[in-house]
């Protein structure tokens, strides 16, 4: 790669990377401002991964306009951990993920989610009682169970829906139980569940208990937690790549510059 060439790649890559930085900034003031604590809890790490890559945008930038070898070299060490830490995480990834994929029940077109199917970290974060405490909170707070009885009008487009796995693990009781349904929001609990299963007596028809204290609420969770994972695991392979492409002309950008520090 030319000489003008890698240093001018590489300034001009930091530079949009710190108006991105900026923007992840301004996003993480943002949430602060909410009063739903839910979002408040991502307002620290927002703010930390924008900081993050405005400090090594900066650097990699000044190193590049200025053609200073040592900014390029500390560019270069920060990237290189950056592309360490996608690869570790990235791989854990897929290894947690790998578990858990939910199980058929006749008549229903959704799947309904056991706890026991999922991987052990998943399983230690979400029957930690103050991660879940939190989550339920946050479950309760975004009104998914309640909205059903407006997006199904009637208990036959309700039987007929497709759930998603938090629908179909925190709104309503195992199928398992037996419970007739009245409506998308409630349940005939006048009837004696059928099956052991001691989230069958965990649910209630109270907006605010529903089925958050149950483990089928807790695999729905970890389904979709496995999904958005998945997703993140993925934009992280491709991610990879592209820093990779990055690191590689940080390298060219910097030999060039020792090159010419040579020279002088």
């Amino acid at each position: 790669m030319g000489v003008g060439t890698s240093t001018f790649v590489i300034r001009w890559i930091n530079f949009i990377t710190m108006l991105l930085a900026v923007a992840v900034i301004g996003f993480g003031v943002w949430m602060s401002t909410h009063d739903d604590n839910c979002r408040k809890s991502l307002t620290l790490p927002v703010l930390g991964l924008g900081a993050f890559i405005f400090m090594i945008s900066i650097i990699g930038f000044l190193g590049a306009l200025k053609n200073n070898s040592i900014l390029l070299w500390a560019y270069l060490i920060l990237l290189c951990l950056i592309l360490v830490g996608i690869l570790v995480f990235t791989v854990l990834a897929f290894i947690v993920t790998n578990n858990g994929s939910g199980h058929s029940v006749a008549g229903l077109k959704y799947k309904e989610y056991q706890l026991q199917d999922y991987s052990s970290w998943f399983l230690k974060q979400l029957e930690d009682a103050h991660n879940w405490e939190h989550l339920k909170s946050c479950l309760v707070k975004s009104e998914q169970c309640n909205d059903l009885s407006k997006k199904y009008k009637t208990l036959t487009q309700y039987k007929s829906a497709k759930l998603t796995p938090i629908e179909a693990g925190c709104c309503r009781p195992p199928s398992e139980c037996g419970y007739p349904a009245v409506n998308a929001s409630s349940y005939d609990l006048s009837y004696h569940p059928v099956s052991s299963n001691k989230d069958c007596k965990l649910y209630k028809n109270s907006r605010a208990v529903k089925c958050y204290n149950c483990d089928s609420c807790k695999a729905g969770v970890a389904q979709y937690m496995k999904t958005e994972w998945r997703v993140v695991a993925i934009f992280n392979v491709i991610l990879f790549v592209v820093l990779s492409v990055i690191y590689f002309i940080g390298c060219c950008a910097r030999q060039n510059a020792a090159r010419n520090h040579s020279k002088t």
